[in-house]
Parts: structure tokens; sequence; C-alpha cells
């Protein structure tokens, strides 16, 4: 009942705070809202030494009938991947909510009650086994964040936000054809009418038909992941979301992406994934390579971590199809050091814009010199981005390389190009934004961490160093998941 408990904390949190801000004040609010966080990290936290401990692969199970003539159950269970992921999405939680504490002004109670819906949403993709409660809660997380974009955004927000929805809900219902052809073509085999994932993993799905099923997958994943061709939301969305939103979707909903391919498109689709794989790998290389060169093309600070972020995920795409073990450990480690680091670049472009009141790197230099802690922070993360060994991202690029190779080495070689083009995007942020002589925007004046920020900072960057020199903590922990979904996925 953990998972269960994790999400009603945060639905009700989030209506409580709703309810705050409109019967006691915008504070109530808040702290209700970090209340119901600390109620979620509570009951996650004994999921930690089970992992832990526990060589078994499912560390928690509930099922329980939802409606019963369609064989649709209320199934949450995880492994250590789905704790893990749970684990980073509460901490993002946190980010958000430090975030959002100085930046929300307006209509706060409707503003905390979409973050507690969008991580409430977040858990349940990465708990649900049955999949139409998968569908469910992936749909619970796309409509609060579509609200926090076209509500609280910038200047182009309706048109970003309706951006994102578009893309993501036509890849959804991409997938939901998909997912109940799948159900039924188990029903013709079996009798059996369910949605549950341990039971679909059993149906035949070679020939077109698998084909055509596991592209409906891959679509919808590949959207939110984003990878190319199915990218150019994501710019437009990062530079129009607030800083809170930037967080969310940057740190953890770009992983629900990543975790719908791990999980669903090799177990379900074995055959048809394995045939696949090449295309998905090219794509991949692809996404690496374009979006960085596109990266150091931005002006736009925001616009261009969007691009960072594309970059990155295109490991992801080609550690989960490279498809062994040692890739997808990388794979793991990628995408929780990516969500630290990405998170902490999106929450500084936040914090320059609420100082400067400008995203653009054009108008931005010596920052150094008026803000040390400020510049400091943005040169570690920048350094994470790029790699640099001793921080997570180097570890989570490298594995992936590391296993990629044994599958696709030219391709992989291709790959780790984007590690020579990193350093050019993040070395920009640096030269342009922080060295140099102040500009005049900068010369009117800039305020350097407050007890909030650097709180806030110092724990993604505590992340990013932890991970960099103990890796094990996430290589150890995934590693009994790992062979199991490798045996489910052929």
């Amino acid at each position: 009942m953990q998972l269960l408990g994790i999400l009603i904390s945060l639905l009700a949190g989030g209506l409580l705070a709703l309810l705050c801000d409109r019967y006691a004040s915008a504070a109530a609010s808040r702290w209700v809202s970090l209340a119901s966080l600390l109620l979620a990290t509570l009951l996650w936290l004994p999921l930690w030494p089970q992992a832990t401990a526990n060589a078994s692969v499912w560390l928690v199970h509930t099922d329980a009938i939802w409606m019963q003539r369609f064989g649709i159950h209320i199934l949450l269970a995880t492994d250590a991947i789905g704790s893990i992921l749970i684990g980073l999405t509460l901490l993002l939680g946190y980010i958000a909510l430090l975030s959002a504490w100085g930046e929300i002004k307006h209509r706060v109670g409707l503003f905390y009650l979409n973050l507690l819906f969008t991580l409430a949403g977040v858990i349940g993709v990465f708990s649900a086994m049955d999949l139409f409660l998968f569908f469910v809660f992936w749909e619970v997380m796309l409509v609060p964040m579509f609200l926090i974009i076209s509500i609280w955004g910038h200047e182009n927000r309706r048109y970003a936000a309706l951006k994102f929805f578009i893309y993501t809900q036509a890849s959804s219902l991409l997938m939901l054809a998909a997912m109940l052809t799948l159900v039924l073509l188990h029903y013709q085999q079996t009798g059996l009418l369910t949605f549950s994932w341990f039971e679909l993993t059993q149906t035949q799905t070679d020939g077109t038909v698998g084909w055509w099923l596991m592209l409906g997958f891959y679509v919808a994943f590949l959207v939110k992941l984003p990878g190319i061709p199915v990218h150019n939301w994501l710019p437009d969305a990062h530079t129009q979301a607030p800083t809170p939103g930037s967080i969310l979707l940057a740190g953890i909903l770009l992983k629900t992406g990543a975790y719908g391919l791990l999980r669903f498109v090799f177990p379900l689709f074995p055959e048809a994934a394995a045939g696949f794989a090449p295309v998905a790998i090219t794509l991949g290389v692809i996404s690496v390579l374009y979006a960085a060169k596109l990266a150091f093309a931005q002006t736009d600070l925001k616009r261009l971590i969007a691009y960072t972020s594309i970059s990155h995920m295109g490991f992801v795409s080609l550690g989960i199809f490279a498809w062994n073990s040692i890739s997808l450990q990388g794979t793991m480690m990628q995408m929780i050091a990516h969500g630290l680091s990405s998170a902490a670049l999106f929450a500084i472009a936040g914090l320059l814009q609420q100082r400067l009141h400008s995203r653009d790197l054009q108008q931005m230099g010596g920052l150094w010199q008026l803000a040390p802690k400020l510049s400091a922070f943005t040169m570690l993360f920048s350094l994470a981005a790029l790699g640099l060994p001793g921080l997570g991202n180097f570890v989570g690029e490298f594995v992936v390389l590391l296993g990629s190779f044994q599958a696709y080495p030219w391709a992989t070689a291709v790959a780790a190009l984007g590690m020579i083009l990193a350093p050019v995007y993040a070395l920009l942020i640096l030269q342009k934004g922080f060295f140099g002589p102040p500009s005049e925007l900068v010369k009117a004046g800039v305020a350097d961490l407050s007890a909030r920020e650097l709180l806030m900072l110092g724990i993604l960057a505590a992340g990013l160093v932890i991970l960099g020199f103990w890796p094990n903590l996430i290589l150890d922990l995934s590693t009994t998941p790992i062979q199991h979904l490798l045996a489910s996925g052929g």
C-alpha cells in the first residue's frame, strides 16, 4: 500500500493547497504542499533498504480490482528501477517547490495543485503495471503541466502550451490504440481479457502486427523523450514555462519517455524492437549530434539548455536499444544525472531571468564579478553537462557508450562526438554570461544567491558529486531488475 499512499498524499495535498489558498492564505498552501511531499517521502523511504537487501525483482506489489468486466486492475508495483525514479521525482518535487516559493505570486493554490498532480502522475507512470492505469497516469501528468505552462509561463506561453499538448496528446492516442489492440490480441490467443503487464508480456507479437503495435508505443515515448524528429515541442515549452515547470519537464517528465521505452517496448515486443533497434539507434545518434549543434547556435539561455536535454537524452535512446546489461545500467545513471543537472541549469536560468528580466545571453556578461556564488554553481553544472569526470553525467555517458559499443560500434563512435560538442555549448554559457566586462543590464545590479536558492542548488550539486564518486549506489541497485528486463525482452 506504500505506492498507493504516496499517490494519495500528493493528490490530497494538491486539493488541500487549493483550499488553503482560497480560504486561508497563499503561504498556507505552500506549507501544505511541502507537508504532502514530506509524507510521500516518508512512505517512499522504506523502499530504499528493501532495494538494497532484497534480491527479488519486485519490492512492492498492490493489486485491486477496478473494472472487472474489462480486466482492469489498480495494479501498482515497483522494482529498483521504479523506486530510484520515484526518489528522483520526489527530490525534484522539493526543488520545484523551492523554486516556486519565490517565483509564483498569483493563483498560488492552483499552481501547487497542478505541481503535486504532476508529481502524482509521474509516480503513477513509474509504478503502474496495468496498462490502462498507466495510460490514466500518463494523462494525469500531461494536463497539469499544460496548465502550468499556459497560466504561469512567459510571453508566448499559450502557444508553447498548446504545442506541448498537441504533440503529447496525439502520440498518446497512438499508444492507446496500440495498447487496446495488444489487449485484444492477447484475448484472442488466451481467452483472458487483461491489461496486466505481467500477462501481456506473454503475448505472441511477432510479425507485421507486432511491428505496428511496437511503433505505436515507440512514437509516444519518443515524443516525450524527446528525440529527433518529434522534438520540436520541447524548446518552446522550456522557454515559456515558469522555472518550476522547466525543472519538472527536464528533470522527470522526459524520463517517463525513457522509462516507457525501457519497461514496455522490448518486454512487450521483443522481436519487433530488436528488428527496429538499428533505426532507433540511428535516431538516437542524430539526436545527440544535431541537438548539440542547435544548442550552441542559441542565444536564449533556456532554449540552449532545452537543446542540450535533447542531446543528452539521445544517449538514453542509444543505451536502451543497445539492450545489454552495461548499456542499460548506463541509461539508468544518465537518466538520474541528467535529471539533476538539467533541473539545476533551468533553475539557474530562472534565477537569472528573475534578476535581469531577460534570457538573452547577448545581454549578459560579467556576472562572475557581481554574483560569485551563482556563477560558481553555474560553472559546476555546466561542467556536469559536458561530462566532467567526477560528476554523475560522465559516468552515465561513459557506461552507455561502453555498453553500446558492444552492439553498435560504429554508431557509438559517431555518438561519442557528442562529448566533444558538449564543451562548446557548456563553455558558451560561461563565456557569454559570466565572464568579460559587465553588460549594461548586469551593471544595474544582480543579487547573489539567497539561503533558499543556495539550498536548492546545493542539494543538486551534492547529488551529482555523490553519483560521480559512488556510482554503484545506482549501478548495483539496478542490476537485478535489468537482468529481469533483459530476460523478458528476449
